[in-house]
């Protein structure tokens, strides 16, 4: 069985670089497989593989993988998902099917986040303390070409991690207030975690449709739960690093390479 992994560019793994190629590794260790960087990708790598475990965000990278799809086998996740995890699309996902996120406005402050991208730098997810300080964010945004955001009032609670492997049963969640683990700090705006009570089953639903409607089967997000045990999704994304839960979430994914 010949599989190959595509590392993402480090813009992508903004202080994660190694923990996103650790992921990659522990998964193709068992099955020797080889790991090559997106900017390195060639049409020849492709050819002929059995599996591919794409982490590549790269336009390139994706137009590749869409014009050299009839000559290799599975792909995870399809260049068509990668897409669907531009912020404002997942958005408008979310508010189509009706998946808990926070409302646009709220007394708590907002978060304007860039909706063209992941976020690849501090900057590019900012609090606003009132709606004055939020105009002042968007117009330091479109003075660096970004006019796709998205806006989220603040709500105060308990910041949740998930992880997860759609369709193999794994998930898991973690408090990243609890470990100190962080990439831009942002976890602690609400302060430690009070571990309110919450449905997680509900949460684990949740995670899952938006992880069938984008078509992201390698996936990790963001959630707030509140004091009244109500979540609200606030970011979803392609093949976190899984630091906190590497060899599980590694068998997991080769799990669906036998399907």
């Amino acid at each position: 069985m010949k599989v190959l992994g595509i590392q993402r560019d480090e813009r992508f793994s903004p202080n994660s670089v190694e923990k996103d190629k650790a992921i990659l590794q522990a998964v193709l260790a068992p099955l020797g497989g080889r790991i090559v960087k997106e900017s390195c990708l060639k049409a020849e790598d492709l050819t002929a593989c059995d599996f591919v475990l794409n982490m590549g965000r790269l336009p390139e990278t994706l137009a590749l993988l869409k014009a050299e799809r009839n000559r290799y086998g599975k792909i995870v996740n399809e260049a068509e998902a990668i897409a669907h995890c531009q912020r404002s699309r997942f958005t408008a996902l979310m508010q189509a099917h009706h998946i808990p996120m926070p409302p646009t406005e709220g007394t708590k402050g907002y978060w304007v986040k860039r909706g063209d991208a992941a976020a690849q730098e501090k900057s590019d997810v900012c609090y606003c303390e009132n709606a004055e300080a939020l105009a002042r964010q968007k117009a330091l945004f479109a003075e660096r070409g970004i006019t796709d955001i998205v806006v989220q009032a603040h709500i105060e609670g308990d910041l949740v991690k998930f992880y997860g492997v759609e369709g193999s049963g794994f998930f898991f969640t973690c408090y990243p207030t609890d470990d100190g683990e962080t990439k831009f700090g942002d976890e602690l705006r609400n302060g430690k975690s009070h571990h309110y009570l919450y449905n997680k089953e509900q949460l684990i639903a949740d995670a899952e449709q938006l992880a069938q409607r984008t078509g992201v089967r390698v996936y990790g997000g963001d959630a707030i739960i509140d004091k009244e045990g109500h979540h609200y999704i606030i970011d979803f994304n392609d093949w976190p690093s899984f630091s906190r839960c590497r060899d599980e979430a590694a068998a997991a994914i080769r799990g669906l390479l036998k399907g």
